[in-house]
């Protein structure tokens, strides 16, 4: 069967929201168009992608997995619609994927000094698939932390993220200047492939709130600094390698300028 992309993304906006009326708004269309339009892809796809009740509107784990796949999808449509308009138009443009706490402002400042006719777009991943806009064309460089599926990549690696823990500030450990992992045994700890789909701020929040304690790459930590929460490094937690990677097929002189700037700089920093 085709999938149809009008229903993909009146899917994802209510999967989005968990709200039908509020998707609808987003949406700019009526509330019973939007439900009958979702049972129609529910009957196509032979699946059902939600569990409805009177007040909460939750995913099924088909639902769930669609909802993860067509983040992928709907924004790499998006991408080629957007190259097809920079043909039309004339546009050199350079987009850069990055991890969550990684920088690549200041690359690009000087890039755009030097190529100011460049447009230069950015692009956010998520931690469990930083390779994805590099494969579906959404971005044609990124700035990666590991692990990542090098298949096919042209991989530099330019630094290296220590693993810290992040823990509330009234904490007993907040005190110490520096952990070990035998120091969080018996800490309630927040694991990530359990709350996969939950933002940053989320899981901050989780940590202030006194749900559970973190492991965390300093540079995310530090990117989300709020004054009722502390990190700590935990000396012997494996850290990661910060990387740029490239198609392995790439020719664009754009490209390997970029790369090669980004290179010297990021190392540098």
């Amino acid at each position: 069967m085709d999938l149809d992309l009008r229903k993909l993304r009146y899917f994802a906006a209510v999967a989005e929201h968990r709200n039908f009326g509020r998707a609808a708004e987003k949406l700019y269309i009526a509330q019973p168009v939007l439900s009958r339009q979702i049972k129609a892809f529910e009957q196509e796809l032979d699946c059902a992608l939600f569990v409805r009740t009177t007040r909460t509107v939750q995913l099924t784990p088909a639902g769930q997995r669609l909802y993860e796949e067509s983040q992928g999808i709907l924004a790499a449509v998006d991408a080629v619609v957007r190259r097809v308009h920079d043909v039309d138009r004339s546009v050199r443009r350079l987009v850069v994927a990055f991890s969550p706490g990684l920088y690549v402002s200041e690359v690009i400042r000087e890039f755009t000094t030097r190529h100011p006719d460049v447009e230069t777009d950015v692009v956010p991943v998520r931690w469990w698939e930083p390779d994805a806009p590099l494969r579906d064309g959404r971005a044609q460089i990124g700035y990666l932390r590991e692990p990542f599926d090098e298949s096919g990549l042209q991989v530099i690696r330019v630094g290296h993220d220590p693993r810290v823990v992040c823990l509330p500030a009234a904490h007993p450990l907040a005190a110490r200047a520096d952990l070990t992992l035998a120091d969080l045994d018996g800490e309630r700890m927040l694991h990530p492939e359990k709350r996969r789909n939950s933002t940053l701020e989320e899981k901050f929040e989780l940590i202030a709130s006194g749900q559970g304690l973190a492991l965390v790459p300093r540079s995310v930590a530090r990117a989300y600094v709020r004054p009722d929460l502390v990190h700590r490094l935990v000396t012997d937690a494996p850290g990661s390698d910060t990387c740029l990677a490239v198609p392995v097929d790439h020719h664009d002189k754009l490209l390997r300028e970029f790369l090669a700037l980004a290179t010297e700089m990021l190392r540098h920093a």
